[in-house]
């Protein structure tokens, strides 16, 4: 298991059985640390329309397996608690509350 940073500096586990889910998507087989970099520094972060406690981390990487493409790290969110679900490849930023960048 990896405890990894987010932009507020908020502890996130990406435990063996995600990272090995997120693996299970060959073009998502030498991501982890661009995962790691996306959780760090976002360009954009939501909060999921399905689930409020779901935050979707974006950051664009340009010549993936698959082209240029967002990154969505999508980490679950609890009062105690905050880990990985999955994170794939997309070519477009969900709809959602933003949470960062905020316009403030």
């Amino acid at each position: 298991m990896k405890v990894l940073r987010d932009w507020r500096g908020l502890a996130i586990r990406l435990t063996d059985e995600r990272l090995a889910h997120i693996h299970a998507h060959p073009e998502m087989a030498d991501l982890d640390a661009a995962i790691a970099q996306t959780l760090a520094h976002p360009q954009i972060v939501v909060q999921s329309a399905s689930d409020e406690q779901a935050n979707l981390y974006y950051r664009y990487y340009v010549g993936t397996m698959v082209g240029d493409k967002y990154l969505c790290v999508v980490v679950k969110v609890l009062p105690a608690d905050a880990f990985v679900l999955t994170a794939y490849l997309t070519d477009k930023v969900k709809q959602g509350e933003r949470l960062w960048p905020t316009s403030a």
